[in-house]
């Protein structure tokens, strides 16, 4: 039997504010990566500007995701001068190609307003990318895309729109180069980080609440059913006493790990300006489909294997 991962799973070595993680696997390395939303906690600066400004940190796991090595971080071409901010990457393999839609700010903003875009890259081995410029889904606040095939082919991404009541919207494509705006897909109360996932014969989104992540369950990706929380409730492992926050999902058979994030040391009256408020820590836990419910025991033991895929 594998050993059980560590709690935390991992903490970034540099800023330790690793947040907003996606899981893929890299087939040239012959590794699992997590590439990650790298906050640096350790910044001086006004408001949220520690949260801006950010590059996209990578951690490696050689043994199916039980232990995590930092590696650095993406070098991404910007075609704006600069320091701007990357943020909540997603990456899919299709046809040769890794695809990353990340959501992108100019610039190190001091608070949370100003213009949002997603942007695509593509690159054959995760290191070197090309950059194929912002996606127009008819909003300047778009962040948080999530890509999943559909089954009668092409493509479906769901992205937070923070202009329309931070809803998830959604758009297709073909050929994921060309996207074409459907209009809202989840609207039961704000929420950002959409993840999609397909487990026990049905289709799940969760949706970061900011109180747990939402669950939402579909037979065909077009209509939701909203079935409550998970993450919700304070675990006893190490670094997992608070809400799980923006989440991505593996799954492997019959059983789906999640990843997420903690602010392991915030609690109602902890200094915003803290090193305590802002340092975070990503976690992994099981998900399972019982009685048509997704569920998830984040104090159970987690002992993965995750295999490669092709």
């Amino acid at each position: 039997m594998a050993d059980a991962v560590n709690a935390p799973l991992f903490r970034d070595p540099v800023h330790d504010g690793a947040a907003d993680p996606v899981a893929v696997w890299n087939r040239q390395a012959g590794e699992w990566w997590l590439v990650y939303t790298n906050r640096r906690v350790d910044a001086p600066g006004p408001g949220v500007a520690w949260v801006h400004g950010t590059d996209l940190g990578v951690a490696a796991s050689t043994d199916g995701g039980r232990t995590w090595t930092y590696r650095g971080t993406l070098d991404l071409p910007d075609p704006d001068w600069g320091r701007n901010t990357f943020w909540a990457p997603e990456i899919v393999w299709h046809d040769g190609l890794y695809h990353m839609y990340v959501s992108w700010i100019r610039g190190v903003p001091s608070d949370w307003t100003g213009d949002a875009e997603i942007r695509h890259y593509t690159s054959p081995d995760l290191l070197t990318w090309t950059h194929h410029g912002a996606l127009d889904l008819g909003s300047d606040r778009v962040i948080d895309a999530c890509v999943y095939p559909l089954p009668d082919g092409g493509f479906r991404m769901w992205f937070k729109d923070e202009t329309h009541g931070s809803f998830t919207y959604a758009a297709d494509s073909p050929d994921l180069y060309h996207w074409r705006l459907t209009g809202p897909a989840v609207t039961h109360r704000p929420h950002e980080g959409p993840n999609v996932f397909t487990l026990g014969g049905h289709h799940w989104m969760i949706v970061d609440e900011w109180r747990g992540q939402g669950v939402l369950r579909s037979d065909d990706l077009e209509h939701w059913e909203y079935q409550g929380l998970i993450l919700d409730t304070p675990g006893s492992r190490p670094d997992d006493g608070g809400i799980g926050l923006h989440a991505d999902v593996v799954v492997q058979g019959e059983t789906a790990y999640v990843f997420y994030f903690t602010h392991p040391d915030r609690t109602p009256d902890t200094d915003e300006a803290s090193y305590a408020f802002r340092r975070s820590s990503l976690q992994m836990a099981a998900l399972r489909v019982t009685d048509g419910r997704l569920t998830c025991d984040r104090d159970e033991p987690v002992e993965p294997s995750l295999a490669p895929e092709s």
